[in-house]
């Protein structure tokens, strides 16, 4: 994955340095004017919902970058956020980071450091990227469940033995073991308490 970054200000001259920086370090860019321009992008399609990441100024006509950001969330954007903040701002970017934002930088900042935030935001969204599409594997081989798979797995969460399962079922023991190494084997996890941790990440978060 190479995450594009997305330089989201209204202010020209800051937003073309801003690309010839990060495109001289081998990141890959896209330009946008102003916040309304971004959102309209994400939701014509212009902007696929891929792996990447947002550099926000915090103020902008006649969007600002806070209220950008909210948009973002709502649709929702899920790669990592990075604002772009004056002195008189940082405030309003702690806020932002506590809503939900991942980072912020204050103007003027080291080019050095700017670079290294934005590629720690890069591989952020490479992980994001990876635990949702583990994720969506993760759902569809639980929907692919036969009934009584689903009965067995049920019975397992909730930390029942083999030999009390086919009690429970009706079913002989062997059968139950059966049932358990394909859905170990359709699930990809090795044990009981594998499966009951991925089953709680994806009840805990069920929109991550």
């Amino acid at each position: 994955m190479n995450p594009t970054v997305h330089i989201v200000d209204d202010d020209t001259d800051f937003r073309e340095g801003l690309a010839w920086l990060l495109d001289s370090r081998g990141l890959p860019t896209r330009s946008w004017a102003g916040g309304d321009l971004f959102l309209q992008a994400v939701r014509s399609g212009e902007v696929p919902n891929a792996c990447a990441v947002v550099l926000l100024d915090i103020r902008m006509e006649p969007l600002s970058g806070l209220a950008t950001f909210e948009h973002l969330k709502a649709l929702p954007w899920p790669w990592p956020v990075l604002f772009l903040t004056g002195h008189g701002d940082v405030s309003m970017a702690v806020a932002a980071v506590k809503n939900g934002a991942w980072d912020f930088l204050e103007k003027p900042f080291q080019n050095n450091l700017l670079v290294d935030k934005v590629e720690a935001a890069r591989e952020a969204a490479v992980r994001l990227q990876t635990d949702s599409q583990e994720k969506l594997r993760f759902q569809q081989a639980l929907a692919a469940l036969s009934p009584r798979e689903r009965e067995v797995l049920d019975e397992l969460l909730q930390g029942h033995y083999n030999k009390n399962i086919a009690d429970h079922l009706g079913i002989a023991q062997r059968t139950v073991e059966f049932h358990r190494a394909k859905i170990f084997e359709k699930l990809q996890v090795q044990s009981a308490v594998e499966l009951a941790h991925r089953m709680g990440r994806l009840i805990a978060d069920p929109g991550e």
